[in-house]
């Protein structure tokens, strides 16, 4: 053949468009057995009942399917025929592609038999690699294609529907159907096939054999060589990197594997004739029981060898040589790539250490990444492949590795390093290419005995590309194009490789080996991510997931592999790259893993990490709990003992001494390991993988591993304060508020310590938490301190006030508990004393607070419409007693009339009860603004300050409700007047509202007598309140008054000083009543009584210093001024002489 049909030929531009293709076609027979083999994916047709007599008759007669004369047997499809067509176009095409692309395959392969080309991988590396890749793509295609299943009665179903709506049938059925008929047996066909190419196969084999043999090396020859080690020979640290054939070494051992073998099984014949060939198929046989067709579809190498040679004549030495090899591999495979990747572990972790110590270094020992990279991906992929197909094994631990994440992690970080330094990497290889390598090669040109003109001007093209280069152009960012390069080198080996080609590349190796170099060279400029993906793609792993989660498992279970888990997570972002544009249809399902497993990884991490964490927290929590004043009593009790007594007391036998806080610090032996020890390596070990990367892509997605740890963290330490809390909802147990504090600034304190350490951060994750406590469910629907708290103290504390069993003491600012068998399992001042309504406000927040005072005001609005429906009851007898309530004789006849009359003071004084609480925890609150927020708590005082009995009522609310939020009290109760104003009356008219509000008064005056009966009303002078709560019954009177009046729009003080007479009056009365039983308490009363006077003699006096005036604030106008105070100062001088 001339050298001009070799240039018409194209076969370097050939190869490369037909690898392509086939790698798409091959992945479209994978989709489809893929889909086939699953019954939820499959095409619906092929599932359906009806349809089954038509397949068996489709499958049975293919490909010569008589459709006119079989009516019964395809009716179904007759019927469904458009539907079949339309669903099924895409699979038909794609085994349509498969037999146009085994045409092409069939023509080139034939038209380099007669070029007669020379194939070296150490010479022409692009076209023996091209040709060898393409060999085992169209095997691959042909091995996927026989594994289809239903490949006959998708191709049969389509065509029968064809020809019944076109009436004939489709072009390509006849040549189809009878590829597929021959490629029943793929193997024993593809022999035949290939016999012609056996030299040319064999030719390009042979020439990986020494490079196979030196890449096939274990770890002992390995380390002998200072493999991968740049400071091993310190003197040539700098030197670059290199060989004769630069991609040979980064060649993936599993891509040379997949060559011999296929190779050799299509050419079996030269292992009978050649013994070198021979040499090289045994070395090979002994190193994988698989090998990869496409993804997770493999070649079992020993099994499908030993079948086809079996039915030959003569290869009787050749299985044996077989079932040797098989021996040898279980017996030495799988230790031999332990070693393998222990040495990787140790040599590419140095490698690592040296290029981010000196980065530099990139530049000559780029090379040495690569084959790094590679040599990992290799290892790896060895291993997922043998452990997901290997099940029956006597050496099970062969094939798992619990340090694979090591390796797994540095790799990453060897991609990491490459991709940071990449403008080192572009500077060094730019002055490379244009100051050596343009240099040499213009050199080898001039040297050239014979230079035909295409070649002459395609190296001229190099020589000039390579010398134009300068470092301005890395400087600026300029984007290196050198493909064109590189596809014209291609060009070259093939122009170059044919036999009458007048320059030949095997006798001028010179040329070949610089030029080998200036490809690796200007892949260091524009392709170093085409470099890495092609060194280290681990995208396998997006098919086989299930070794993949092992892994990770494994990996979780390893405390010293903690540190390398992100890798699991990084290498989804692989997956991309499994792609291709020939199947888009599984784009999306590629995506969905890659999302699937990164999420549920880091998920995982994530939780480890924010459990490691609180753990520790509880820890700290409780060396804390320790530091509680109430843990002191016995200490201070023994130190008091042993001054008072001359020798110190024996403790009792059975009780063990109590150990001091910081007895735990105290260590004898340091090798001695704690529970916060392994808790703390395990976090240093989990956060240093958290923090190894702050995003990465995967697909479209951009992660960040640090908001997964901050959500988990958050939710966690949600979960913990409600933990601390200790609420117990069968005996209505909880922890004191300030005891709560303690812990959760314990917690709160460890997890800031951390904020450096995490990555995650830790302020926004503790305001966030602190700040869910604060509302009554949190973001994942659970309840929180806040419900706890506002449920507890409603359930437990302020319903055994309501009871009795627990008065409020304002003298000690508490409530307290009465000594009562089986009533309460709490002490109530340890729960409402000062301290702990200031802890109780710190930990619920402005919000808590008022999420508490809405409940409590519910329970007050509760009441207040069970004592409008007693006043209804009551109404006309009220009436009368307001007209009369100054005359005895017509009220000694309406008194007892009235019903229910002790049931309003018992409701009153809940309301009141309830109200001081709120006032308790008001103060608390106050008190906590007041200190974290003193800046903001003066200018919301003197805005409070500001208002006036002339203000608006709607701006007085507004400002009341603001000062409330902080705590500040206020003379009306904006969160009162609000549940006031909410309640609806179905029946009464707001006129009737008001009147009924106005009798409230009445009927709670008038019944002030009764509470005198009651033994529990006497005044406890140490308590400062009545055993019964009735002190209780002026906050909410004056309260509950100045709310409904609000609402209404009328005077306050008008119909509080209403109350006054009517009440002053009633108890007049009382003191002229003869029944002792009837005047036990009235001493008590008497100054019950006061305690509303002096309240509302303080509110008078405030208001005389104030502007005059009518407004809802209930001033009085000054006409009324002289005889409302001297009633007042006469009542108060009274109950001073009672």
């Amino acid at each position: 053949m001339s050298l001009t049909s070799a240039y018409e030929h194209k076969l370097a531009e050939k190869l490369t468009i037909l690898n392509d293709r086939g790698q798409g076609v091959l992945i479209r027979m994978y989709n489809i057995k893929k889909t086939c083999s699953d019954p939820k994916s499959k095409p619906p047709f092929l599932l359906e009942k009806s349809m089954e007599s038509s397949l068996k008759y489709i499958n049975k007669k293919f490909p010569n399917i008589d459709i006119r004369n079989s009516t019964q047997h395809l009716g179904p499809v007759h019927r469904e025929k458009s539907e079949i067509i339309r669903f099924l176009t895409n699979y038909y095409q794609s085994f349509v592609d498969v037999m146009e692309f085994r045409d092409h395959v069939y023509e080139l392969l034939n038209t380099i038999d007669v070029c007669q080309c020379h194939f070296d991988i150490n010479l022409n590396f692009d076209f023996t690699r091209s040709y060898l890749d393409l060999i085992v793509t169209y095997t691959s295609v042909v091995l996927l294609l026989s594994r289809i299943e239903d490949r006959r009665v998708l191709i049969g179903m389509y065509n029968c529907a064809h020809e019944m709506l076109h009436g004939h049938s489709d072009p390509s059925f006849a040549r189809l159907g009878q590829m597929v008929l021959e490629y029943d047996h793929p193997l024993k066909k593809l022999t035949e096939e290939f016999c012609p190419h056996t030299k040319a196969v064999s030719g390009a084999l042979l020439s990986l054999y020494f490079l196979f043999v030196r890449r096939n090396q274990g770890a002992e020859q390995w380390r002998s060589a200072q493999l991968l080690s740049v400071i091993s020979t310190p003197s040539a640290m700098i030197n670059p990197a290199g060989s004769d054939t630069m991609a040979c070494e980064y060649l993936s051992m599993d891509v040379m594997e997949r060559w011999i073998i296929i190779g050799f099984l299509l050419c079996h014949a030269c292992l009978n004739s050649n013994t070198q060939c021979q040499k090289l198929w045994k070395l090979c046989l002994q190193g994988s029981l698989y090998i990869t067709l496409i993804r997770e579809d493999v070649l079992q190498v020993h099994k499908v060898t030993e079948d086809l040679f079996s039915g030959l004549k003569g290869y009787g030495k050749r299985v044996a040589d077989i079932k040797e090899s098989k021996e040898y591999v279980i017996a030495n495979s799988g230790q031999l790539h332990c070693q393998r990747r222990q040495f990787l572990r140790m040599a590419v972790k140095e490698l690592g250490s040296v290029l981010t110590d000196e980065p530099g270094l990139l530049g000559p020992k780029a090379l040495l990444a690569f084959m790094a990279l590679s040599f990992i991906r290799d290892e790896v992929t060895w291993l997922v492949r043998h452990a997901e197909n290997v099940t029956k094994t006597k050496t099970p631990e062969d094939y798992a590795d619990s340090s694979i994440a090591e390796l797994l992690f540095l790799l990453e970080e060897i991609r990491a390093l490459v991709r940071r330094h990449i403008k080192v990497i572009q500077q060094y290889h730019l002055q490379y290419l244009a100051r050596f390598d343009a240099l040499v090669l213009s050199d080898i040109i001039q040297n050239l005995s014979v230079c035909p003109e295409e070649e002459s001007i395609i190296m001229s093209s190099f020589v000039s590309t390579l010398s134009s280069l300068n470092l301005k152009q890395v400087d600026n960012g300029e984007k290196f194009e050198f493909s064109g390069l590189r596809l014209d080198w291609f060009r070259l080996q093939a122009y170059t490789s044919v036999a009458k080609a007048p320059l030949h590349l095997h006798e001028n190796p010179d040329l070949a080996k610089v030029m080998n170099l200036i490809v690796f060279h200007s892949q260091m400029l524009d392709s170093v991510e085409k470099m890495l993906v092609e060194t280290s793609d681990l995208s396998i792993f997006c098919f086989h997931l299930r070794i993949f989660e092992k892994m990770f498992a494994m990996t979780l279970e390893e405390p010293t592999m903690l540190r390398y888990a992100i890798a699991f997570p990084l290498i989804c972002a692989h997956f991309v790259h499994c792609t291709h544009e020939m199947c888009p249809e599984e784009y999306p399902h590629l995506k969905n893993h890659g999302l699937h497993h990164c999420n549920s990884f880091l998920e995982e991490l994530a939780k480890q990490t924010s459990n490691c964490v609180l753990d520790i927290c509880a820890e700290q929590r409780n060396l804390s709990e320790q530091l509680l004043p109430k843990h002191c009593a016995t200490t201070i009790s023994k130190a008091k003992n042993k001054k008072t007594m001359k020798q110190r007391q024996i403790p009792r036998k059975g009780e063990p001494e109590r150990d001091k806080p910081g007895a735990e610090s105290h260590r004898k032996n340091r090798s001695v390991v704690t529970t916060m020890d392994k808790l703390h390596l395990v976090l240093t070990e989990l956060s240093l993988t958290m923090n190894h990367v702050r995003s990465f892509s995967v697909f479209e997605h951009t992660v960040f591993p640090s908001e997964y740890l901050s959500s988990h963290l958050e939710a966690r330490l949600n979960r913990a304060i409600v933990w601390l809390a200790g609420y117990n909802a069968t005996t209505q147990e909880i922890v004191r508020p300030s005891e709560l504090l303690a812990g959760v600034k314990a917690y709160i304190g460890f997890v800031q310590s951390l904020a450096q350490f995490l990555g995650a951060d830790a302020s926004r994750v503790i305001r966030s938490a602190l700040l869910q406590q604060t509302q009554p469910l949190d973001s994942s629907g659970e309840q929180t301190i806040t419900t706890l708290y506002t449920n507890w103290y409603l359930e437990s504390l302020l319903r055994q006030a309501s009871n009795g069993a627990i008065i409020l003491a304002p003298a000690m600012q508490a409530f307290i508990s009465l000594p009562r068998e089986g009533e309460q399992n709490f002490s109530a001042e340890e729960f409402s004393d000062i301290s702990e309504m200031q802890a109780l406000a710190e930990l619920l927040g402005p919000y808590g607070m008022k999420f508490l005072s809405e409940n409590l005001m519910w329970h007050v609005t509760s009441q207040i419409v069970e004592l409008k429906k007693l006043v209804v009851e009551n109404m006309d007898i009220l009436v009368q007693i307001r007209s009369n309530f100054s005359k005895p004789d017509l009220m000694a006849s309406l008194l007892p009339q009235l019903m229910g009359a002790e049931n309003v003071l018992k409701r009153m004084t809940i309301i009141g009860v309830i109200l001081s609480f709120r006032a308790m925890a008001q103060e608390g609150l106050r008190e906590v603004f007041s200190s974290h927020c003193p800046f903001l708590m003066g200018p919301i005082e003197g805005l409070k300050e500001f208002v006036t009995p002339d203000t608006d009522i709607k701006v007085t609310l507004s400002v009341f409700e603001l000062a409330s939020a902080a705590g500040v009290s206020c003379e009306i109760d904006p969160a009162l007047v609000a549940a006031v104003a909410n309640l609806k009356a179905d029946t009464l008219s707001p006129e009737e509202e008001y009147k009924v509000a106005c009798l409230l008064l009445i009927f709670t005056a008038v019944s002030l007598p009764l509470l005198a009966t009651d033994p529990a009303s006497f005044y406890n002078i140490e308590k400062g309140g009545y055993n019964n709560n009735i002190h209780c019954l002026t906050k909410a009177i004056i309260q509950v008054s100045a709310a409904l009046f609000t609402v209404y729009n009328k005077n306050i003080e008008t119909h509080l000083k209403e109350f006054l007479v009517v009440a002053s009056v009633s108890l007049l009365h009382l003191g002229q009543e003869t029944d002792k039983l009837k005047t036990r308490n009235r001493e008590s009363i008497s100054l019950l009584m006061r305690l509303v006077c002096i309240w509302f003699r303080l509110v008078w006096e405030e208001r005389e210093e104030g502007p005059q005036g009518d407004s809802s604030l209930g001033s009085l106008g000054p006409c009324h001024c002289h005889h409302s105070k001297t009633r007042l100062t006469v009542w108060v001088q009274f109950l001073h002489s009672s």
